[in-house]
């Protein structure tokens, strides 16, 4: 496989804040065009509790131009089709090819983290499945043209080790563990035309609403200073495995994002080498090969 080309055109979704704009901005650090979607355009638009989680996508954009590369905000629901064929024929118009999709948008209950059994919880957690899983699914199936036009495609989904262990529930358990088995068949699909797709376990996140977790729920998530990573990390690491001439035999596997970053000799911005939970929370699942057309 040929190695990709220097500097790319990547779309990643839910990107105001968080793991996303992170994500973004390291792609556009490495000099890439970067489509960031979102639904926050005004300061204040997304509330955890009473506590106001900062961002929006016209300050992510500006971000990843602010790194080196071109950032570009987008509007978008990822749970109205409409809104994401727009968004792909947007790039189509724009661009001509799509080199990166990293499938990020989620929909996130407030009680998320906390404890007790699912039918106490809103049937609002459900919601992650729509957008979140759905969701990844329309984005890609909008995106695949545009990705085999780039002939050297990478799809990424941002899954977490809940995938394989118990994890705020079973809606939340089901999304990441459904992420993992769509790259996988995904993978089927495109194979033989220079696409990649992969499931990425994340670690824990240094972002504004896992702080916020930190301070609701100190006895499961304190002290993650020392333990987490910063979404940039991720990125970093998804623009090196695009750029890998092999990335082809690694297209369909769900990867830990900090055994990757050995593999590419990658550190997270503070200089620390993040640890891979594969003893603690478990190992990806290995898929039967058998494939039933």
């Amino acid at each position: 496989m040929n190695a990709a080309p220097s500097t790319g055109v990547a779309v990643v979704t839910g990107a105001s804040r968080g793991v996303g704009r992170g994500i973004a901005e390291a792609l556009g650090a490495a000099g890439m065009t970067v489509y960031v979607t979102g639904r926050s355009e005004r300061e204040g638009e997304c509330r955890v509790g009473d506590a106001v989680l900062a961002g929006t996508i016209h300050d992510s954009a500006a971000a990843v131009s602010a790194t080196g590369g071109h950032g570009i905000a987008v509007h978008c629901d990822h749970g109205d089709d409409a809104q994401v064929e727009a968004l792909f024929e947007r790039v189509a118009r724009e661009q001509g090819r799509l080199d990166i999709l990293v499938n990020n948008a989620i929909c996130i209950d407030d009680s998320l983290i906390e404890p007790g059994p699912f039918w106490e919880k809103p049937r609002s957690q459900a919601a992650i499945l729509d957008v979140g899983l759905r969701s990844n699914y329309i984005a890609t199936h909008c995106a695949a043209p545009l990705l085999l036009q780039s002939g050297q495609g990478l799809v990424a989904f941002t899954s977490s080790y809940g995938a394989g262990c118990y994890m705020h529930g079973p809606a939340y358990g089901a999304q990441k563990a459904g992420c993992d088995k769509m790259a996988y068949d995904m993978a089927v699909d495109f194979e033989g035309t220079g696409v990649a797709v992969v499931s990425l376990w994340l670690g824990m996140q240094r972002t504004e609403r896992t702080a916020f977790a930190a301070r609701r729920r100190p006895d499961a998530y304190g002290g993650i200073g020392t333990r987490s990573e910063s979404p940039q990390f991720s990125g970093r690491v998804i623009e090196a495995l695009w750029r890998d001439p092999e990335r082809a035999s690694l297209s369909g596997q769900t990867l830990i994002v900090a055994e990757l970053a050995l593999r590419y000799g990658l550190r997270d911005e503070d200089g620390r080498q993040p640890p891979s939970w594969r003893a603690t929370l478990g190992a990806p699942r290995e898929f039967h090969p058998t494939r039933v057309a």
